[in-house]
């Protein structure tokens, strides 16, 4: 456990380029989360669910990122500004993930998990050196292949090939004065409807 904890610490002071050294490291706010599930996971899958829930709910409260205990991280995750990052219980994190803020590996929704049976897996398999944009949302039992980027705002709910790069549509400009040819789909967002 010590020497996995060195390699997330290292990987702060490879990774940020805002951070000056493994002092000013230790006091990234991502990196109490992940050692904090780290110890709450050990502890879920020795049976004390209790315990790694209420370590889970203080580092959710202290670092606004909230990785269920039965989630499994592997090595040298890395959590970029970890603001809102959410992790599901049965979702698989492969090594060397980077995971920008307000990233989502979830599940469906009830309506379709409480359908499944007991035990079966509800959140996604992340592969191994995979990067998940800002605002990367990634819901159901889907795969994501080692090397395959998931960029800003996109959502993902099928399997992802190895080194496939999921993107979201990209925002678009109009010039001033010129009219739109639909102002309703000008200005229409998805949140609108």
């Amino acid at each position: 456990m010590a020497r996995v904890m060195r390699e997330d610490l290292r990987v702060v002071v490879e990774r940020d380029p805002s951070v000056r050294g493994r002092l000013e490291a230790a006091l990234h706010p991502a990196l109490t989360a992940l050692w904090t599930h780290r110890v709450a996971h050990r502890l879920h899958t020795g049976g004390h669910r209790m315990t790694a829930r209420l370590l889970a709910r203080w580092a959710r409260r202290l670092t606004a990122v909230e990785i269920h205990p039965g989630a499994v991280l592997g090595r040298r995750v890395f959590i970029d500004h970890g603001a809102a990052v959410v992790i599901g219980e049965t979702c698989t994190v492969g090594d060397d993930v980077t995971i920008y803020h307000q990233v989502t590996l979830g599940a469906v929704g009830w309506w379709s998990d409480n359908n499944r049976p007991q035990g079966d897996r509800r959140h996604p398999v992340v592969g191994r050196n995979v990067i998940l944009g800002t605002n990367a949302t990634v819901l159901g039992p889907v795969t994501v292949g080692d090397d395959a980027i998931i960029g800003a705002q996109a959502l993902v709910n099928k399997d992802v090939p190895e080194g496939t790069r999921m993107l979201a549509a990209t925002a678009s400009g109009r010039t001033p004065g010129r009219p739109a040819e639909d102002t309703i789909a000008s200005i229409a967002s998805a949140g609108s409807w």
